[in-house]
């Protein structure tokens, strides 16, 4: 088990930053992040949080750095579905049913989907049953042969930029579960040398033969800003549009079913 001065340097090392410059942003002196990083100074919730903030730390493990320093959690980890984030939950529910008709979904840290909007059931229609079943992995099932793989026309690149999020996801926050699920569907293999890089400053669409029709979408990734809540702080809204007029008319035809946003 780790001191909360180790699991101060470990996040401070991760994030590539000296102690004199953790030190300055977060207006304290060098020595003492040095006293705190060595168990010589025992620090205060507040002056914990503190440097977790300038660490940019996320929520789940600064009750981890709270608790090793012998103090209790602040955060809370309450379910979204849950009574006590209606309105949070309500409020993404308003964020998918606005992006419509267009697909949006929703889904947590580990990449699990939590909601979507009715754009996506199109999609999902084609997905074996057994993938569907909760939890609904988003990267299982755009990957997997039965899932959404075989709808994707440019299956390498979409995996490179799968295996570039979340390879920087645990740079920022290793989590066990995240790395199992990384080595399982995106360790690197000799059919992903063709791949364009997804470190390019183009974006690279996504581009899926559906219906006849060949799609091109590219993503944008919203969170909340200040969130207090553990999960809100590790949900995210994943919103994709069309990257061209062809596809913009395959989601706007009239004749289109829309259904509303849904758990």
């Amino acid at each position: 088990m780790y001191t909360v001065g180790e699991l101060l340097r470990q996040w401070r090392r991760r994030r590539r930053i000296s102690q004199l410059d953790l030190a300055i942003a977060a207006d304290v002196s060098a020595r003492h992040v040095s006293l705190v990083e060595t168990g010589k100074s025992n620090p205060s919730a507040e002056m914990v949080l503190r440097l977790a903030d300038h660490l940019d730390v996320p929520l789940r493990e600064r009750n981890r750095l709270l608790l090793a320093a012998g103090f209790a959690p602040r955060y809370t980890e309450r379910p979204l579905d849950g009574g006590a984030l209606t309105a949070a939950r309500d409020a993404i529910a308003r964020v998918l049913r606005a992006h419509e008709p267009y697909p949006a979904l929703v889904f947590d840290r580990r990449w699990n989907i939590l909601m979507s909007n009715r754009a996506v059931d199109p999609f999902f229609a084609t997905v074996d049953p057994d993938l569907l079943r909760p939890p609904v992995n988003l990267v299982r099932l755009g990957l997997h042969p039965r899932g959404l793989a075989p709808l994707v026309v440019n299956l390498a690149d979409v995996r490179a930029v799968f295996r570039t999020r979340i390879a920087r996801q645990l740079a920022v926050a290793p989590d066990p579960e995240l790395t199992a699920l990384y080595e399982e569907l995106l360790a690197p293999g000799p059919e992903d040398a063709v791949s364009l890089s997804s470190e390019s400053d183009v974006v690279i669409p996504m581009l899926i033969r559906f219906e006849g029709r060949e799609l091109r979408l590219f993503s944008t990734i919203t969170t909340f800003g200040t969130p207090m809540d553990i999960t809100l702080d590790e949900v995210a809204i994943e919103s994709y549009y069309p990257a061209d007029a062809e596809s913009a008319a395959y989601f706007t035809n009239p004749d289109g079913d829309c259904r509303p946003a849904r758990p």
